[in-house]
């Protein structure tokens, strides 16, 4: 390349709750593989490790319209274009339907589904102008499946694949594509955020002896980390991300390939029959 060539933009990377786990991982690994990343999460001290490396952070609170406007307005102002868009925040809200507060299960869809489509409304006028962009949403194998205590997460995860389905074709005229990314058991708080609700929720009421039958496959997830490394999700991000041709959706990390396939060929009774089993043996 002769010094009059222009030099190729870096392609800019926005990603949601960067403070922890998958959101973490994915901004370092996109970081060293040469991406403008801004990371953005509610707990700013918690990315300062990201800032010391390069990357740049952001205050942002998805459920806070007004954050989410300034924080896409700052990198537009710095770097004039989005080509990538992580929607990864998120959390676990469990407990069962009936001793879960309406106010919790709302909050539950203000996080997963409404902060995610509010932030891609907002991110998406500058990749229709610049004819291309990737929408990458962070959905999980719960995505596909339900499970007892988990009603409010499964139905925000449902809301993503059937928001993401729909978008795909929505966008495609204009270069964007639509990416799903459904993590299996990862090493994360979602464990412990997740456990620590459904206790708080159900673990007093009727739903007690299900909260307990439930409680030895968190606490192997959450004290012997018996799940994937973040980076596990991360990598597949970056092949979403590079590839010419990117997977409407990508499977990942422990147990998400075989429970995905064991729930497409199974009836919802056998499938259920199986959960509970699995349930039982600890």
């Amino acid at each position: 390349m002769n010094k009059n060539s222009v030099k190729m933009k870096k392609e800019v990377v926005l990603i949601t709750g960067a403070s922890s786990g998958i959101g973490k991982a994915t901004a370092i690994l996109l970081y060293e593989n040469d991406f403008v990343v801004y990371a953005a999460a509610r707990r700013l001290d918690r990315m300062k490790d990201l800032e010391k490396l390069g990357v740049n952070i952001l205050s942002m609170d998805v459920t806070d319209d007004k954050s989410l406007i300034e924080g896409v307005d700052q990198v537009i102002k710095k770097e004039g274009h989005i080509d990538v868009l992580v929607n990864n925040a998120g959390y676990g809200s469990y407990g069962a339907l009936e001793d879960v507060a309406i106010a919790e299960a709302k909050r539950q869809f203000e996080v997963n589904i409404f902060g995610l489509a509010r932030l891609t409304q907002l991110v998406l006028p500058f990749m229709r102008k610049q004819k291309s962009g990737r929408i990458i949403n962070i959905s999980s194998i719960g995505g596909k499946f339900g499970e007892p205590l988990g009603v409010w997460y499964h139905a925000t995860k449902y809301a993503v694949e059937g928001l993401s389905d729909s978008l795909r074709p929505e966008l495609k005229p204009f270069g964007i594509e639509t990416i799903i990314v459904q993590p299996g058991a990862i090493n994360t708080e979602w464990g412990g955020i997740s456990f620590e609700s459904m206790e708080k929720a159900s673990g007093k009421t009727a739903y007690a002896p299900l909260v307990k039958l439930n409680e030895p496959m968190y606490r192997r997830m959450i004290e012997k980390q018996e799940g994937s490394d973040p980076l596990v999700i991360a990598k597949v991000i970056l092949k979403a991300i590079k590839s010419k041709r990117p997977k409407t959706r990508y499977a990942a990390g422990k147990l998400a390939k075989i429970s995905l396939f064991t729930r497409s060929i199974l009836s919802d009774r056998c499938f259920d029959w199986m959960m509970d089993k699995v349930r039982k043996m600890g």
